[in-house]
């Protein structure tokens, strides 16, 4: 690699979208050494036909580190034996509020590494009325300084160009004098660790204690030389925060100018005071809510029903031409039934994906989690808490290592425990195939769809629970802590609908192949255990039949479907259905759905593909009905009712609503706690709570 070039840059400047614009789609995401921390690194092609490795660092306002992410800025920069510690650093600076992102820059400027300063969103800027003189603030800082737009692809070559031309010997100018602040503590650091840099030295003062770059015996030489000078961090980091604003005004006196920035304030200001409103805010957000889970319902009904016909058609198609035999049957009744039962939800996962992307990329998921702190600050949460709780519409896992962000043990120990709560993308296959048996697809006072309304339903239940469990873990878990919440709210841009379908068809392919996975494993399983039983019981059912059979006069189909059925409640899968009934039938369950309980711990969406494989072995070859219409049908034997009833179909929604279900959400919590304490304890909770309230609504509603 010719070069290592570092991003650098405060939150919502635009730094990912310039790592995506210089790598492309040639990139990759690892974790930085030793610490779980997500690294990204892309490899971008310069203009002189050398190769740059590109690495986005997390977004920070300063070297002073809240948070395990904003940590690794100063690690990397500081350590030079650091895999990714770069030759060139790249400062990403929103051009519209350069003040506030220059407190990074000087900073970074003073440890010494080749640095160039990207003004990115300058025509947002120049909109705003904002002119910055790039050429006057190159001169003043000695270092190559670009105005680009990222998002419009403006200056990109430029910036390309600059780091090609980049010297491997530091430019910038350091005008403040940081030796001052703790002249003996910087100067005993600088001899210990042989350093000629006093920001170094002082940073090591600062954070000595998180930098894992140190032996144990040099931490307490530190720590030794920290209290033998009195080295007080708190005083010393206001007092420099202090000096290089007032640097930082002088040396942009003369370099920006704001003509018209008030009256676009006043704008965004009067936007935000209705979208944030304490009344008006939340009934904005539920009717947003509403529209989504709507649409899910509205816009996705046609492209389902050609994807559940194809797979429909391809197993008719599979038993009319495939030769007969087991083969044959673990491909289609195996296999296909259990994908057919992912595959005909992407319409409704590319639907909500797409409507998470154009809140985010516009700004509006911002003002959501700064109006829910209000209510999150309540129950004794941070407002960052809602980050990770609102990705999990998406999947827990990496809203629960997004966690990290929020600087309060506590807080972060609860958002870690409630996230699992709120409904991901792995329950809504389960939710929409419940709500089609149960609930009419009709409109309400001819607006309303109620089967998009009973999905939001959903939805607002698993984030009541989760709001709820939340006070009471406040009472639970003690801390001494203080919680603060700090967000800063971008500007309102209109959404990128390249980012847009991008997005949506980056989610629906991962759902696809990580489902996919699960899928055809437990498929194959199921299928094998559905089609084998113990001993001679299947040799006995088809003695039992076979006069039958040989009556020429009497409906085949039929006794074939009860051979078929037979058959499967003597399976292996159905011995173990039948095994743990008693225990979920207070619940209105039979041993088919207490099969698909079983498997869908391995992840929730497998739910689907198990009703879908054991309706297909039940169905036997001539029944090519979707399993839908199979499900609908089901009759519960020993009472001869619809299993599917509406008492049924609530109660086992509330329990996939509460229920953990999912390994991967169990693994990354024991990662997170480095224990399995807290991991036992959630499963423990959200399965008694699942069961509690599944009861309850079954026999209240049957």
């Amino acid at each position: 690699m010719d070069i290592k070039v570092a991003l650098v840059g405060n939150p919502n400047t635009g730094k990912s979208t310039l790592f995506n614009r210089l790598t492309g789609l040639n990139q990759k995401i690892g974790n930085f050494p030793g610490i779980t921390v997500d690294k990204k690194t892309g490899f971008m092609k310069m203009i002189d036909g050398k190769q740059a490795e590109i690495i986005d660092l997390p977004g920070t306002y300063s070297l002073y580190p809240k948070s395990s992410d904003e940590s690794i800025v100063f690690q990397v920069l500081a350590d030079q034996k650091n895999s990714a510690h770069p030759d060139v650093i790249v400062l990403i600076a929103d051009a519209s509020n350069l003040k506030r992102n220059m407190l990074l820059y000087s900073q970074v400027a003073d440890l010494g590494i080749p640095m160039i300063l990207a003004l990115n969103m300058i025509d947002l800027a120049e909109k705003q009325g904002i002119e910055v003189n790039v050429d006057k603030l190159a001169q003043k800082l000695g270092i190559q300084v670009v105005s680009i737009s990222a998002r419009n692809n403006i200056g990109i070559d430029r910036l390309k160009q600059a780091i090609a031309n980049t010297t491997k010997i530091a430019t910038q100018l350091q005008d403040v004098d940081v030796n001052s602040l703790a002249p003996e503590a910087i100067n005993a650091i600088k001899s210990k660790l042989n350093s000629d840099n006093d920001y170094y030295a002082l940073q090591v003062l600062h954070q000595h204690e998180y930098l894992n770059f140190f032996s144990d015996q040099e931490q307490e030489e530190i720590e030794q030389i920290e209290q033998s000078h009195k080295f007080e961090s708190a005083k010393v980091q206001a007092a420099e925060t202090v000096v290089r604003y007032q640097h930082l005004s002088k040396l942009l006196a003369d370099v920006v100018t704001d003509s018209g920035r008030a009256q676009k304030f006043s704008f965004s200001d009067k936007l935000d005071a209705i979208l944030t409103h304490k009344v008006w805010g939340f009934a904005i957000f539920l009717l947003i809510l509403f529209i989504i889970f709507n649409a899910i319902f509205a816009w996705s009904s046609y492209p389902m029903d050609w994807i559940e016909g194809g797979f429909g058609f391809l197993t008719e198609v599979g038993h009319e031409y495939l030769p007969a035999g087991m083969l044959t049957d673990l491909l289609l009744d195996g296999v296909i039934a259990g994908l057919g039962g992912i595959f005909v939800f992407i319409p409704q996962i590319a639907i909500l994906f797409a409507f998470i992307s154009i809140l985010e990329d516009t700004g509006y998921m911002a003002r959501v989690t700064f109006m829910m702190d209000k209510i999150m600050s309540k129950v004794g949460l941070n407002g960052k808490s809602v980050v990770p709780m609102i990705g999990s519409l998406a999947c827990a896992v990496p809203s629960i290592m997004a966690a990290r962000n929020i600087e309060n043990w506590k807080d972060r120990m609860i958002t870690i425990m409630v996230t699992p709560l709120i409904s991901c993308s792995a329950r809504l296959p389960v939710y929409i195939l419940i709500i089609s048996l149960i609930i009419p697809s009709e409109n309400l006072f001819g607006i309303f769809n109620m089967q998009g309304l009973a999905l939001m339903v959903m939805y607002l239940v698993g984030i009541v629970a989760a709001v709820l469990v939340a006070w009471v873990m406040k009472f639970i878990i003690k801390t001494k802590e203080r919680s603060y919440f700090i967000m800063e709210l971008p500007i309102y841009r209109m959404p990128r609908w390249k980012n847009v379908f991008y997005t949506m068809y980056e989610k629906s392919k991962t759902f696809i192949i990580e489902a996919g996975k699960v899928i055809i494993a437990i498929s194959i399983i199921l299928w094998v255990m559905a089609t084998f039983g113990p001993g001679d019981r299947f040799e006995n059912i088809d003695k039992k039949y076979a006069s039958a059979l040989a009556d020429t006069t009497r409906n085949t189909a039929h006794i074939e479907t009860l051979i078929a059925t037979e058959k499967l409640e003597n399976s292996y899968v159905g011995i173990l259905g039948h095994w743990i009934e008693p225990a979920i039938r207070p619940l209105g369950y039979d041993w088919k759905i207490g099969i698909g309980l079983i498997t869908s711990f391995a992840a929730r969406e497998a739910f689907v593909g198990t009703m879908a494989t054991i309706y297909s072995v039940d169905g036997g070859d001539e029944d090519t009905s979707t399993i839908r219409e199979r499900m609908e049908a089901s009759v519960n034997s020993k009472t001869g009712l619809p299993v599917y009833t509406f008492a049924t179909g609530i109660s086992l929604m509330l329990f996939y609503a509460f229920a953990m279900q999912c390994m991967s959400t169990v693994a990354i919590v024991y990662r997170e706690t480095k224990g399995w304490k807290w991991p036992i304890i959630q499963l423990s909770y959200m399965t008694a709570m699942a069961y509690v309230a599944a009861l309850i609504a079954y026999q209240l509603l049957k």
